[in-house]
């Protein structure tokens, strides 16, 4: 790869609209990210129309700001990257029309980029390691053991079979009425409360694989909160808290375990985490320790690059630009888009592809 190169990421895949401009000698020249928790907290979570019109309203601006901040023009720009999946659709469409404009616009390469990719690829960028590596790529709406052996050679090794960790964790914050995004309302509730006040379980413990599900685990949590407000007439700020540390500690026990799992079926040098709820410190703390007992290097990118960036994408697209890939101005937003292209889906599938 040209260290030279400058590659533009844009990422939409969600509720971040997402600029950043990233060299070919892994350096972040600017970085943008413009979240959108004002815009849907009245409705409990990320309502896909309201987030498709403020990226649509938002995109080219977060792209100048980063051509700004990084001190450079378009004619300095080697090829723009864009998320082109998965992600809510509207979205991720909004992403690719305006990079398609950039790049027509500017006479660049266009590069579609897998937005899982780009946050298992993540340590490449930070740290520069080596294939191969095992990465637990935890978010709100993913979550998958991958052994990454190449920029597009992903093995799902078990992955979640409902509710993704993040998932939950928004799910728990509206069951307690906390604010959203749920995870770090939740860590910090959990911060004053008792682990141990409340049984919780460790789904899919007692099965082997790497496998996960907490969809049950939010269920139990409800019970208990529809119990102590049976009980006592409502909930108090210390049931809340310990409830919520209760949460977060079966959480990070079962991606912990799971971990170990992992590593044991599918050695590696290399045990990175990324994802949203990567940011999370009780769940680094307790993946840390997995790679520690097992004497791997444990990774984990910055917490601006945990939650969803452009400059992941910019990276991704790095990657697949040094192997001569890139894409037409017919690239394809995508709803749904697998890594691992061999695997059966875990979630199901239909007209639209496999779901993850």
């Amino acid at each position: 790869m040209d260290d030279q190169q400058i590659f533009l990421g844009i990422e939409s895949s969600c509720d971040d609209t997402a600029a950043a401009l990233v060299t070919g000698d892994r350096q972040i020249l600017s970085s943008v990210v413009s979240g959108q928790t004002a815009l849907h907290a009245d409705f409990g979570g990320v309502v896909p129309e309201i987030a498709a019109r403020a990226h649509a309203e938002r995109l080219d601006l977060a792209v100048e700001q980063a051509l700004s901040q990084a001190g450079i023009t378009l004619r300095d720009v080697t090829a723009v990257a864009v998320t082109a999946g998965p992600g809510l659709i509207g979205g991720v469409m909004a992403g690719v029309m305006c990079a398609k404009g950039i790049a027509a616009g500017a006479g660049l390469p266009l590069i579609g980029v897998n937005h899982l990719a780009g946050h298992a690829l993540t340590p490449r960028l930070t740290d520069g390691i080596g294939f191969p590596y095992l990465m637990l790529l935890v978010s709100g709406g993913h979550c998958q053991f991958l052994r990454v052996d190449g920029p597009q050679d992903f093995t799902r090794l078990g992955g979640t079979i409902d509710d993704a960790p993040g998932e939950a964790f928004d799910k728990l914050a509206k069951l307690l009425a906390l604010p959203q995004p749920g995870g770090p309302s939740v860590e910090a509730e959990a911060a004053t409360g008792d682990p141990d006040r409340f049984a919780l379980p460790r789904p899919l413990l007692d099965r082997p694989g790497c496998d996960m599900s907490f969809s049950g685990l939010k269920t139990a949590a409800l019970r208990l909160r529809d119990g102590l407000i049976a009980d006592q007439g409502g909930l108090r700020q210390g049931d809340r808290a310990d409830l919520c540390a209760a949460f977060q500690q079966a959480v990070a026990e079962v991606l912990a375990e799971k971990s170990r799992r992992a590593l044991a079926a599918s050695p590696a040098p290399v045990l990175a985490v990324a994802g949203g709820v990567a940011a999370n410190g009780a769940i680094r703390a307790a993946v840390e320790q997995v790679a520690r007992d097992a004497g791997v290097r444990f990774l984990a990118p910055p917490l601006a690059l945990c939650t969803d960036n452009g400059a992941m994408i910019a990276w991704a697209g790095a990657e697949r630009f040094a192997l001569g890939q890139w894409d037409g101005l017919d690239l394809a937003a995508r709803p749904r888009w697998p890594l691992d292209r061999v695997a059966a889906p875990m979630l199901g599938g239909g007209k639209k592809g496999a779901k993850a």
